[in-house]
């Protein structure tokens, strides 16, 4: 005849952890999250390798070099994108090098907009002549694909109807031979294309940003250095305002995101020690 578990007083300590409310554990990662948020804890941010090496890319070119950015996401991924966008156009602006934003996308736009905003009157940098948002044109490869030959074809206007050659932050710009560096910005599958056509064809040098859960996609084309670097998801955008010195909206995230994560991963540990002390409960039981 089997015996049935003990209950109340009678259970041990693991055995009632492993029958816990989970209710208990929403409002502890609800605790773990809301407490960073309104006292700030400033927990450490390590910059990875993938973060420094488009860093140091971007450090290296030479004053009034182009670096073109692709806004190629929408509103759903600007927790994590825009404060990279952010960063970049920092770093890009402080180094005084010329921005050209695009997007393959249709909310992409307003994104660059939002970001050119926010970041180019802190230089006294002026659209037209220090930066330009060309805006969005459809067609994924064929617009990668004619930039290759021609911007101008591509967009021979920009986003708010200027005439793009009577630009003077285009001047000596024509194609990719003309451009030090596309940063690709992505929620999508944008990067394969920009590293399929605009580097593998015409050889130009592509950095990227994505969300956290598209990094390990994109871990190949690093190996390969088909990719100059890589800004990986909040974290990512945590580690380059380090490394410019200008932490912000990516930084503060990142005390919830990490203290979140640690309850999970204690959740994880207390979770599998009850599981095996419950198991061991039992066999002693059964063995009685």
């Amino acid at each position: 005849m089997a015996t049935s578990p003990p209950s109340g007083d009678q259970r041990s300590f693991w055995e009632r952890m492993g029958h816990i409310d989970r209710r208990y554990l929403f409002i502890v990662i609800a605790v773990a999250v809301i407490v960073p948020l309104l006292i700030r804890l400033n927990l450490p941010v390590l910059v990875g390798r993938r973060t420094r090496d488009l860093y140091n890319f971007i450090e290296a070119l030479p004053e009034r070099s182009v670096v073109m950015v692709a806004f190629d996401y929408g509103p759903s991924a600007m927790p994590e994108l825009q404060p990279m966008a952010v960063a970049v156009l920092h770093h890009c602006f402080s180094r005084n090098l010329r921005v050209l934003a695009m997007t393959l996308t249709a909310d992409g736009p307003v994104m660059a907009e939002n970001a050119l905003a926010e970041v180019a009157p802190q230089y006294d940098k002026h659209s037209g002549q220090d930066y330009v948002n060309l805006g969005y044109k459809p067609g994924w490869s064929a617009v990668v694909l004619g930039m290759g030959t021609d911007i101008y074809q591509v967009f021979p206007r920009d986003y708010i109807g200027r005439a793009t050659r009577s630009l003077s932050v285009m001047a000596g710009v024509r194609n990719y031979e003309d451009i030090a560096l596309v940063v690709d910005l992505a929620s999508s599958s944008s990067p394969d294309l920009w590293i399929g056509f605009a580097g593998a064809r015409f050889q130009q040098k592509v950095g990227t940003g994505v969300t956290a859960v598209m990094i390990i996609d994109y871990y190949p084309y690093l190996q390969t250095k088909q990719l100059v670097g890589l800004i990986g998801g909040l974290k990512g955008a945590a580690e380059y305002e380090q490394l410019i010195r200008k932490p912000a909206v990516a930084t503060r995230g990142m005390d919830p995101q990490s203290t979140a994560h640690l309850a999970i991963v204690v959740f994880v540990l207390l979770g599998n020690v009850a599981y095996l002390a419950m198991r061991r409960a039992e066999r002693r039981r059964r063995a009685r």
